[in-house]
């Protein structure tokens, strides 16, 4: 079916719209980062005399430095455990199709239904008990629990479309379930475990609410949740608490212009596969 030329214009001028809507925010906060703290800019203008040591001060203010480091140490806790135990479930359910993989799927996908407003005072109670409230492990433990619905999900998506005459015929040349899932299938999942693991670094680094409700000491809390307490003490000074922002906001963007074609191509694949 031929698409006409307003058809085309109209989806367009749709797509800038919305892109306009996404990207004026962003503008506006950047542009009262730069004006002088302590003051209320009016409107999105650009100041006229921009100063960019805010940046400088909100990053020595929050003290990034250190919950650079935190925020760190909680992605390496967090992103290769859940990818390698999300992986191996994922494996089990769609390509060895163990008995009952259909009620574990369902299991999984329910977890997608649980909001986290739900389960923090549980998890605020339960920690405090073990005796992990107030540490990195608060943050990383749940966390990993947390991606398990959707990380299974998503890793499913691809096995289950994986051809099953590539597990027939490695078995026929004595392969056990080891090598079935590390040398033959786990290769050729590349592309959605590394997508997988951008969205789980990305989501663990923008965590707000676990950090700000289950640890205390601010040096053991990642960089959205430390902004929280910066908004705490700063929250009359716009311009700095913006500058905070953008430098919480910064490491995100990078990873996403490196690495969006390998999300998208995974999004791809498994919008043509599923």
């Amino acid at each position: 079916m031929k698409i006409s030329r307003g058809e085309v214009i109209t989806g367009r001028a749709f797509l800038l719209l919305m892109m306009l809507i996404t990207v004026l925010p962003f503008i506006s906060i950047f542009t009262t980062a730069l004006y002088p703290s302590g003051t209320i800019p009016d409107g999105l203008s650009w100041p006229a005399n921009p100063q960019w040591g805010n940046f400088i001060t909100a990053f020595k203010v929050a003290n990034m430095g250190t919950l650079l480091e935190s925020s760190l140490s909680i992605v390496l806790m967090v992103v290769p455990i859940a990818l390698l135990i999300s992986t191996m479930a994922a494996f089990a359910i769609g390509q060895l199709r163990i008995p009952g993989s259909n009620f574990l799927l369902f299991l999984f996908v329910f977890g997608l239904t649980l909001p986290m407003g739900g389960i923090i005072v549980p998890l605020y109670y339960m920690e405090r008990t073990i005796g992990i409230y107030n540490t990195r492990f608060a943050i990383a433990l749940p966390l990993i629990a947390l991606y398990m619905p959707f990380s299974v999900y998503w890793m499913r998506t691809h096995f289950v479309n994986m051809p099953h005459e590539i597990t027939e015929a490695a078995q026929v040349d004595g392969a056990n379930t080891w090598d079935l899932f590390w040398r033959i299938h786990l290769p050729l999942a590349q592309a959605p475990i590394t997508s997988l693991g951008i969205l789980m670094s990305v989501w663990t680094w923008n965590q707000f609410l676990l950090a700000l409700v289950l640890v205390e000491n601010p040096a053991h809390r990642t960089m959205a949740g430390a902004l929280g307490a910066f908004q705490g003490h700063y929250a009359t000074d716009v311009p700095l608490l913006c500058a905070g922002t953008i430098v919480v906001l910064v490491p995100t963007l990078v990873i996403f212009v490196i690495f969006q074609r390998q999300i998208i191509s995974a999004m791809l694949q498994g919008a043509i596969k599923g």
